[in-house]
């Protein structure tokens, strides 16, 4: 009768590693690159079931925040989509059922610099495994902008602060032991 309990399911995992990054940075007194992971439930509002588990609207996601110095981040982001890779090959997927593919520049999200899919060769053809993106700033520009806190670190050997660029591998469990 009234919106007064409607709730909101989170739709991914990362969210809470962003709002935690300064307390994060601060209480383990890190330096960058950090990478902060965790996994848990996922919800989406859809769900398709041709599609078996490939859209549920509940899943086990596993997801890394790599919080790496801005002008290193390809460099990082290479690193991250040769060692996501390796992984499912370490796991006994044979590599001729493995592919990378890059996410073409109108299938890129908003804020993603850049974008890969792990894929694998299911029976009925090629599907996402996982995501590795680029995310740049955004995320941390965006929960400063709205909280009004600095999430920005500051580098003493350079003497620079920055906002940190963030690398994204994001799987789904489900996916992976299918």
């Amino acid at each position: 009768e009234n919106d007064a309990a409607v709730v909101y399911l989170r739709p991914e995992t990362a969210q809470g590693i962003f709002v935690n990054f300064q307390n994060v940075m601060s209480s383990s007194r890190r330096k960058l690159p950090l990478g902060i992971a965790q996994t848990g439930k996922s919800f989406r509002n859809e769900i398709t079931t041709g599609n078996f588990i490939f859209r549920s609207r509940e899943f086990e996601q596993m997801e890394m925040e790599y919080f790496v110095k801005p002008g290193t981040d390809d460099h990082w982001f290479r690193h991250w989509l040769e060692q996501r890779f390796n992984w499912y090959v370490k796991l006994g997927i044979k590599k001729d059922n493995l592919r990378l593919r890059p996410h073409e520049k109108e299938e890129l999200a908003h804020y993603a610099k850049g974008c890969y899919d792990v894929e694998y060769l299911f029976p009925m053809g090629w599907s996402e495994l996982e995501g590795i993106a680029n995310r740049a700033d955004y995320d941390l520009t965006q929960h400063a902008r709205f909280s009004g806190k600095d999430l920005s670190v500051f580098e003493e050997e350079t003497k620079e602060r920055f906002v940190p660029y963030v690398i994204e591998p994001s799987a789904g469990v489900d996916r992976s032991v299918l």
